[in-house]
């Protein structure tokens, strides 16, 4: 059993790729495909989901995933569009992002009045970010407007470090509303503000240095072209964990530090760009596939008709009015606001909070949390995958005209 679900993904990704082409061309997502397979696996295997839902490696494959996306994708940011729209990511993220979670916790304290507020809270916070990994289809697609897929990579990119503070301080205070933790309050603070902070230091300081160092390798020829790609890697993860040593949230300054890095270092070689994209596109699939398998049938085991409606919620009303409150002022077309108001995915970073929740937390009725969680990720895979190509095309017949 424990080579079984690893053997059939690598099975699926094969052939996903042989056919990837038509595949791309049709309205089905890599996330749709492969959370499907995942799922159908428990059909002819039906002790799957058990032998898994304890191990620890979905944890480490979460986290791998989301650094080395959320890293590759900032790299490839065009630092120029950036700059002459960098209000607009800031808008979203600095208004519309906490409106999203106050509205969150509204609706979610509304579905259950008799718990604590603090959970109403986390579950709004782990459902805050978006997915750059969800959001490929739009951000990688030369059809749509540069700016607005700047704008999209950079707010799911940083969205969900922003998200790691409030989740963790919503979770502790979860934790002791129900009794079952203690903390001072002068601590929370801390941590919250060192997170913030202290993840862009560390990021600039890793990408920004990594960059410089390759660049004088390659001038010099010191650097052999296979190893290019490990560099990458070394970075993406470097900033991770070199966040997590000083205080700071690793998912923000791995973003940062592809960021700096892509400045830096201005232009890469394609073969090495294309290694990466690579890596992290297997990574998604084997994301996607293990919360087919593992996580979505533990999560519709619990799932009620409360759990079903919030995840409406979160995915209509609670990101696009607060993300359409952002950006009032703007000069937007109406078809941007509307797109950036509904394309908001959730998918690897709310699925890495719900396994950290049941990981370190000890918290009642996380089995209705997570059910909350996986019904709002699966319906993201499905609506804003099946969105995607009208939406890419909408902005074709734009540009042909």
């Amino acid at each position: 059993m424990a080579y079984l679900l690893p053997l059939i993904i690598l099975l699926a990704a094969f052939c996903f790729s042989i056919i990837s082409k038509k595949i791309e061309a049709s309205y089905l997502t890599l996330p749709m495909f492969f959370t499907a397979l995942g799922f159908s696996i428990q059909f002819f295997v039906p002790d799957i989901a058990h032998a898994y839902a304890n191990n620890e490696y979905i944890l480490l494959l979460a986290e791998l995933t989301l650094i080395l996306v959320l890293f590759s994708d900032a790299a490839r940011v065009n630092i120029s569009i950036l700059k002459q729209n960098i209000f607009i990511p800031t808008r979203m993220l600095l208004i519309g992002m906490p409106l999203t979670i106050l509205l969150g916790t509204f609706f979610a304290y509304l579905v259950s009045p008799n718990e604590p507020w603090p959970l109403a809270l986390l579950l709004a916070a782990m459902l805050a970010p978006t997915d750059a990994a969800l959001g490929q289809s739009l951000i990688n697609n030369n059809n749509v407007p540069e700016s607005l897929r700047v704008t999209a990579n950079v707010e799911s990119g940083l969205n969900d470090g922003f998200a790691v503070p409030v989740v963790t301080v919503a979770a502790i205070l979860t934790a002791q509303a129900y009794g079952t933790m203690h903390m001072e309050d002068d601590n929370l603070v801390a941590f919250t503000l060192k997170q913030i902070f202290l993840a862009p230091v560390a990021g600039v300081f890793i990408g920004a240095i990594g960059g410089k160092i390759l660049l004088k390798a390659k001038s010099s020829g010191l650097i052999a072209t296979p190893h290019k790609a490990l560099v990458f890697l070394c970075l993406a993860l470097g900033a991770y964990f070199f966040a997590s040593l000083i205080g700071g949230n690793g998912f923000i300054a791995a973003f940062v530090a592809g960021l700096a890095f892509g400045y830096v270092s201005k232009k890469h070689d394609r073969d090495v760009y294309t290694f990466m994209e690579s890596q992290g596109q297997l990574l998604t699939i084997v994301s996607f596939m293990t919360f087919g398998a593992i996580l979505l049938p533990i999560g519709l085991a619990h799932a009620t008709m409360n759990t079903f409606l919030l995840a409406i919620a979160f995915l209509t009303i609670v990101r696009i009015l607060p993300i359409w409150i952002s950006l009032i002022g703007t000069k937007l077309p109406f078809s941007h606001k509307l797109t950036l108001g509904w394309f908001g995915p959730r998918g690897l970073a709310s699925i890495l909070f719900s396994i950290i929740i049941l990981e370190h937390y000890d918290i009642p009725h996380v089995d209705e949390l997570l059910a909350c969680i996986v019904l709002t990720v699966v319906m993201s895979i499905i609506l804003h995958g099946l969105s995607a190509k009208p939406i890419v095309d909408m902005f074709k017949r734009s540009k042909n005209k």
